[in-house]
């Protein structure tokens, strides 16, 4: 007689980029090969895992929070992991310092969760069997729990592959470069994800391949600074896109984000030329003033940004084009806050992430002296972020009346009644349909005319 084994249940929160997105995907995978199965009730989980984000200040504080909260609100006999961009940054102090989780893991070593969790696992189980439960709370002071830690410094030499549980079924991340060589003075992405490091083409397109089998349409190339791909090894992103898109079965290819320092006319040129490559460029500027960029390390000119700008437009006018703008760095006047202002307005972005300067650790600018005051900052983004709400809603209303094709990938968050999907440059659309019809719909391509427009988001209706 066969005993089927219990599965154990697993919840993550994912914090951050689209890095994280995909980590926890990794995560997922590795924790399936020892019996773990995903949940989305965090109380009903024998392993809850934060999927940490240090890219804003307080990074930290919003871990403890979340830690907090979780250790007074867990299952009893559970576990708590903490992973990710915060972990990695902080170091193996950080393990001492928060007592309220069993696991500690950072970025470069996440391929060894499975073994860590198996090692926490056997030390929970001695506490229990010894009638400790290290939920207690005593005076205020959790009791210590048999903490396991690890991080490394440095990536590994070759990046392990790992299996991946992927959370959608019509598109998926995949991940071409880790890290970034750049050392943009306010940016933490080098002590969390160490130096750019290329994976081979032939894996790559090996995973296309596979996730082609499985019945993806749509695949997005993933990396902090995507448009790096191949440098290390004698190849480029122009490169791999082409050969991604001889797989069979793959219908839509997009990537991001880009640095504009790496992006190549010859890779404007590819995007226009294969049609399965989506049009559409994450291209951040992060200032549009000369002597704030090289403050920031940029190493580009905005000239040499609109230049970029302009050979999308020439090739590809469909193209959407999205960017980051930092407000208020260090030293930035009105007058260079001006400029962003105006570049927002210059290339009509689709759609802009702004945010306020945020001091991070380890980066050349937390030294620096910040002398402009928090209620200037709030001032400047107020008016940035309208202007580039006036900008993209000006932008989406080209769109009305036109028919596209939308890969229907579900449900609205907002509104069950309705289907939400992207079109070809990556704009959402809500599509009003009979709750009835959804299942006919998602996971297909469909022909949808547009009929609103608001700043963020179309409105259609299926053809």
């Amino acid at each position: 007689m066969s005993i089927t084994k219990t599965k154990k249940k697993v919840f993550i929160e994912t914090l951050g980029c689209q890095m994280n997105v995909a980590d926890t995907e990794r995560m997922l995978g590795l924790l399936d090969e020892i019996d773990y199965v995903q949940t989305e009730d965090r109380m009903e989980a024998d392993l809850s895992i934060l999927n940490t984000c240090s890219i804003r200040e307080h990074a930290v504080d919003k871990m403890r929070s979340y830690m907090g909260k979780w250790d007074k609100t867990r299952k009893p006999g559970s576990m708590i992991a903490l992973a990710g961009c915060v972990p990695q940054q902080e170091g193996t102090k950080l393990a001492t310092d928060v007592r309220t989780a069993d696991i500690v893991i950072g970025t470069h070593n996440l391929h060894r969760l499975p073994d860590l969790v198996l090692e926490a696992e056997a030390k929970h189980q001695i506490n229990l069997l010894n009638g400790i439960e290290p939920a207690i709370k005593n005076k205020g002071v959790y009791a210590s729990r048999p903490q396991v830690a690890e991080i490394w410094e440095e990536l590994p030499e070759d990046i392990p592959e790992t299996p991946i549980f992927r959370k959608t079924k019509y598109y998926a991340w995949v991940n071409v470069i880790y890290g970034c060589n750049y050392r943009c003075t306010y940016c933490i992405v080098p002590k969390t994800r160490g130096d750019q490091r290329s994976r081979s083409t032939t894996d790559i397109v090996s995973e296309v391949q596979a996730l082609a089998a499985e019945g993806f349409k749509e695949i997005i190339l993933l990396g902090q600074n995507v448009d790096g791909y191949g440098l290390d090894i004698g190849t480029n992103l122009a490169a791999l896109l082409r050969e991604v898109h001889k797989v069979d079965g793959i219908e839509r290819i997009k990537f991001l984000t880009s640095h504009p320092c790496d992006m190549t006319y010859e890779l404007i040129e590819t995007v226009a030329e294969l049609p399965k490559v989506s049009k559409y460029f994450h291209v951040p500027i992060q200032a549009g003033n000369d002597e704030v960029l090289k403050r920031m390390a940029r190493r580009y000119t905005v000239a040499r940004y609109m230049e970029l700008v302009n050979y999308i437009r020439k090739l590809m006018p469909e193209a959407s084009i999205t960017g980051d703008i930092i407000v208020g760095f260090p030293g930035e006047t009105h007058e260079q806050f001006m400029d962003s202002v105006k570049v927002v307005q210059e290339v009509g972005y689709d759609a802009c992430n702004t945010a306020i300067y945020s001091k991070r650790p380890f980066t050349p600018a937390a030294e620096w002296e910040d002398n402009i005051t928090h209620a200037e900052k709030q001032e400047r983004i107020r008016l940035l972020n309208a202007i580039c709400t006036e900008v993209a809603e000006k932008q989406a209303l080209r769109y009305v009346g036109k028919v596209e094709k939308v890969l229907v990938e579900g449900k609205s968050v907002r509104n069950p009644d309705r289907l939400t999907g992207r079109i070809f440059n990556n704009k959402t659309v809500n599509i009003e349909c009979d709750p009835a019809l959804h299942d006919k719909y998602i996971g297909t391509f469909a022909d949808v005319r547009i009929t609103r427009t608001n700043p963020w988001a179309l409105r259609g209706e299926f053809v």
